[in-house]
């Protein structure tokens, strides 16, 4: 697992792309988190911080386009948030492979979760909730997945900005929050809180005690990203992409 670990670092690190780990390495659903974690573990030793956790998946259409019944998780690491300033925030398109963005909520925890969480406990223990852009990427070649490269690619990671964090959002009806994602001004992503799973809430409880089941929690102070609300369309330098959440002020992404 080292091994697939690594080649996915240097595939992060050189933005060089490798065949499906399914395909050239028989890898399979069962041992791809071994190889994230592996991987995860060699970036904190290397300096990373991990600030909390994604969720992959979380659509319903897109698991059954990929075969799956679950989601999947990954680790937000440090390294590629990049902070608003006005509603604003720059990433530079060379840091990424092939980068598509996403509109998401974000949760930050003010209490532990774990073993048993339902969407109740999760919003008794959420501090904050913020809109958020995700930008996922894949190592994978031509994004030519199956659910165990997916996993073993960090969910596919590829990094975040977040906009203000919010008391109020935490009891706002987030299943019918609406989603309109902009890139240069046009309409590229329509979508609803009720797209992550049924509700953002249940996403974080289901990643929850999906740590559980591997004997871990997610500790008060995580931050949560709980899903794409929509499509994720394609981006490249010089894309601006706007996010705007009903009754939550926009939040700006530029490509540079």
């Amino acid at each position: 697992m080292n091994a697939l670990a690594q080649r996915l670092e240097q595939a992060w690190t050189n933005r060089a792309p490798v065949a499906p780990l399914s395909e050239s390495d028989g890898l399979t659903r069962e041992n791809a988190y071994e190889v994230q974690y592996a991987w995860n573990a060699a970036r904190v030793a290397a300096g990373e911080l991990v600030l909390g956790r994604k969720i992959g998946l979380t659509s319903a259409a897109i698991r059954a386009q990929a075969g799956v019944d679950e989601p999947d998780y990954g680790s937000l690491w440090g390294s590629r948030q990049y902070v608003a300033s006005g509603g604003r925030a720059e990433a530079p398109a060379a840091t990424f492979v092939a980068p598509r963005v996403e509109g998401e909520l974000a949760f930050l925890l003010g209490a532990d979760l774990g073993e048993g969480a339902t969407a109740q406990q999760v919003l008794a223990a959420t501090e904050a909730i913020a809109v958020s852009v995700e930008i996922i990427d894949s190592r994978i070649a031509d994004w030519r997945l199956t659910i165990a490269d997916t996993i073993a690619d960090n969910a596919s990671y590829g990094g975040f900005v977040l906009g203000p964090w919010s008391r109020t959002l935490r009891h706002a009806d987030l299943g019918t929050l609406g989603m309109v994602l902009y890139r240069n001004g046009q309409v590229a992503a329509t979508g609803a809180g009720v797209e992550s799973f049924g509700h953002p809430a249940r996403a974080v409880a289901w990643l929850a005690r999906k740590l559980a089941s591997f004997g871990e929690y997610l500790p008060a102070g995580s931050i949560v990203l709980s899903g794409a609300l929509g499509r994720a369309p394609d981006v490249t330098r010089g894309d601006e992409i706007t996010l705007r959440i009903t009754d939550n002020p926009p939040l700006t992404l530029r490509f540079t």
